[in-house]
């Protein structure tokens, strides 16, 4: 056979190279250029056989093989979808993954798309069954090795933790990372001591949000490896309560669940800390009670179609309360989607539920259900997803009935146990009731113009305002309505038009948060010759519409 005689077929050959660090990276000859160039050498090999380089390179450094997430893996798997490529080279196996799942799928790929894949250091064939064995004993070994140097790492970290050594991750507010040591940054403490001392004084997180607001307090900022800052803005509800249950301030670290003591400095005393912790689990029990007495039977279950969470609300009008349940998109001032369901009245939608949750669980199932609405939708209700045409009830199904069967079962050799759950999914037809529903909850006439956002959340600010200052005047923090003055930058005349809102109707204020008070009220109108009578206050607002 002539040497120089043409072949019957070019083989386009992909050569992949991977590196997990960034180490040495920077170098003028790296571990892929090293890669490269013995699959480079094999191809030349098989010159006589028509293989051939593609022009493209693909080469992820200081991408993990532990899944297929990487640029250039990416890349190269869609030239083979694209039959571009006809053979597919990596220095080693694990070059290209180190999960045996992960090559399963990528063997399956190559074979369907007519792909071969060679590892120019190991000598098998993918074609064959035991070339296929090869592979799957070379991944397994790799696996277990990436899995090993996970079990290494995750054991360093809990010994580190465990002798209060600094092992990275985010720094808490009042601190900084210096030489990989953390260092109390003075004025960040001190604003850490006034989160603490502030929530004590107020009993809550979200007027302990206001408060810092005020105050100009703000989340600590973060530079991220792109180059993006985050954090740096008001502090929002959640991550406060996150703030207050950290024990890193006393000097402490959690890992696990166990608590160990940390090398650095602690911000706060921990009789401070120990008491804001009392009055957290205070405010969860307190909260439990009233959700449990609360005749929203919904409350934590009700979404809108965007997934956002709604709230039980209600408005009083004539000495009867209407309740219904709000978006908190509406509540926060978001954008709302077009067509999602905003508002709705508690009272028909918690009729709809619980007459589509009986009719469903009873024909048939033999189950026992409770006579109690709440009690039947804390058992059987997982969530319930509003929308403009449909309400859909996603249901934890308990097998009860094979529960029962094993309680009373004579045999003492049949085991017991919790019963099966699983879940499911209905949906139930309905007409959205918004907007004239809403109108209807809460008695507003269709000639009424509903009070404007922006007008309505200054009424609310200046409320609160002036139930702290009413309440800073009274437990003595503030001698004053001058000192208020000074403090806020303003007239002491503007703070004493405010005060009287401190004591007003609770019925006012509610109809204010619903969005139901006159369009044209403002701060100055409220508050000016304010009655003390809350019936008359009433009278005069309702003289308003």
């Amino acid at each position: 056979m002539r040497l120089n005689a043409p072949v019957s077929k070019l083989l386009r050959c992909a050569i992949y190279t991977r590196k997990s660090t960034e180490h040495n990276l920077d170098l003028a000859f790296t571990s892929l250029d090293a890669q490269r160039e013995a699959c480079e050498a094999y191809i030349k090999s098989q010159a006589h056989e028509g293989w051939r380089p593609v022009p493209g390179r693909y080469n992820d450094g200081a991408f993990s093989g532990a899944s297929l997430d990487r640029p250039a893996m990416q890349k190269l798997l869609a030239d083979v979808r694209s039959r571009t490529i006809d053979i597919v080279l990596v220095y080693k196996v694990d070059r290209l993954t180190r999960s045996l799942a992960d090559f399963a799928k990528l063997i399956e790929l190559f074979d369907a798309h007519n792909v071969s894949f060679v590892s120019v250091t190991q000598s098998f064939n993918t074609s064959s069954s035991m070339g296929r064995l090869t592979l799957n004993v070379l991944l397994s070994f790799a696996q277990f090795e990436r899995e090993m140097i996970g079990e290494r790492v995750r054991d360093k970290i809990a010994a580190s933790k465990r002798k209060g050594i600094w092992v990275g991750g985010p720094v808490p507010l009042g601190y900084a990372t210096v030489a990989k040591k953390i260092v109390v940054v003075p004025a960040e403490a001190e604003a850490v001591r006034t989160i603490f001392a502030r929530y004590l004084e107020l009993g809550s997180v979200r007027l302990l949000a206001e408060d810092l607001d005020r105050r100009g307090i703000c989340s600590k900022p973060r530079r991220l490896s792109d180059g993006r800052t985050i954090g740096g803005a008001r502090f929002g509800v959640g991550a406060l309560a996150h703030l207050l249950k950290n024990r890193f301030y006393i000097g402490e670290v959690v890992y696990r669940g166990d608590v160990y003591r940390s090398e650095h400095e602690p911000i706060l005393e921990r009789t401070l800390f120990e008491a804001v912790q009392g009055k957290l689990a205070a405010q969860v029990v307190a909260r439990r009670c009233r959700l449990r007495g609360s005749p929203a039977l919904l409350t934590g279950r009700i979404f809108d179609a965007c997934g956002n969470c709604m709230s039980p609300t209600h408005a009083n009008k004539r000495g009867v309360r209407y309740r219904y349940y709000v978006s908190q998109a509406v509540l926060q001032n978001k954008p709302q989607a077009p067509g999602s369901v905003s508002r709705v009245p508690a009272a028909e939608l918690e009729a709809l539920v619980l007459t589509a949750l009986r009719n469903h669980l009873n024909p048939g199932s033999g189950l026992g259900l409770p006579d109690s609405d709440r009690d039947l939708v804390e058992r059987h209700v997982e969530s319930v997803t509003l929308a403009h045409s449909e309400i859909k009830l996603r249901l934890r199904a308990i097998a009860e009935k094979a529960a029962q069967q094993r309680d009373t079962d004579d045999s003492a050799s049949t085991p017991s146990g919790p019963p099966n759950t699983t879940v499911e999914t209905i949906a139930i037809s309905w007409t959205s009731p918004v907007p004239a529903s809403v109108k209807g909850i809460v008695h507003v006439p269709a000639h009424n113009t509903p009070i404007k956002p922006g007008r309505r959340e200054t009424l609310l600010l200046a409320i609160a305002k002036a139930r702290n200052w009413i309440d800073d005047l009274v437990h003595g923090r503030v001698a004053s309505f001058a000192v208020i003055a000074r403090r806020e930058g303003k007239a002491e005349r503007h703070i004493r038009l405010l005060v009287p809102l401190a004591f007003l109707s609770p019925r006012i204020v509610s109809a204010l948060l619903d969005g139901t008070g006159p369009a044209d009220l403002t701060v100055t109108k409220l508050a000016r010759a304010l009655p003390h009578s809350w019936a008359e206050q009433e009278r005069h607002v309702e003289a308003r519409r």
